[in-house]
C-alpha cells in the first residue's frame, strides 16, 4: 500500500517507513539548472516540477533514502543529488511504496506525450527505463495521479 506525504517537514520525515521499497520524489526547481554530472554535463533542466522514481533496499529502507535526498548538504552519490543539493531544487512531497518497484512507478507516472528530460538519469543500472526522471508535471496531472491531500 502506498502512502503520500504531501508536505516534507520534520514530522513527516519521522513517519516514513523503514522498509525496502520504492518512492517518488516531487522536486521543484526554482530556477533553471545546468547539470554538472559528467554523464549529463551541460544539459539544462528548466525551472518547474519534476518527479524522480527511486528505490531503497539498503539499511533504513525508504526512510533513510528519502531523508538523505531531502538534505541540502550532502556528498553527491546518486544522479538526483544534483537536483536536491545545489539550492536550485528541493523535495516538496513524496509518495512511498513499501515493497514497490521504481520502474513500475515510472511507467505509471510517465506521460508518454512528454519528452524524457534527461535520458539515463537515475536509470543507469536499469535495462527497461529510458530515465527515472519525469518532467513537465502540472499540478493538475499530479492531482489526477493521487498526489494531493
Amino acid at each position: 500500500m502506498s502512502t503520500f506525504f504531501p508536505e516534507i517537514n520534520d514530522q513527516t520525515l519521522r513517519q516514513l517507513p523503514k522498509v525496502a521499497g520504492a518512492y517518488v520524489l516531487v522536486i521543484e526547481l526554482s530556477t533553471d539548472l545546468t547539470l554538472q554530472n559528467k554523464c549529463f554535463a551541460g544539459g539544462i533542466l528548466a525551472k518547474g516540477t519534476y518527479l524522480y522514481c527511486g528505490s531503497a533496499n539498503g539499511p533504513g529502507g525508504i526512510a533513510a533514502r528519502v531523508k538523505r535526498h531531502c538534505k541540502a548538504d550532502k556528498k553527491p552519490h546518486w544522479h538526483v543529488d544534483e537536483l536536491t543539493s545545489n539550492g536550485a531544487g528541493r523535495v516538496v512531497s513524496v509518495l512511498v511504496v513499501p515493497g514497490g518497484d521504481e520502474c513500475e512507478l515510472r511507467a505509471r507516472l510517465q506521460d508518454q506525450s512528454k519528452p524524457v528530460p534527461v535520458p539515463g538519469f537515475g536509470s543507469s543500472d536499469c535495462v527497461s527505463c529510458v530515465s527515472h526522471l519525469i518532467s513537465e508535471v502540472s499540478k493538475a496531472r499530479l492531482r489526477s495521479l493521487g498526489f494531493d491531500k
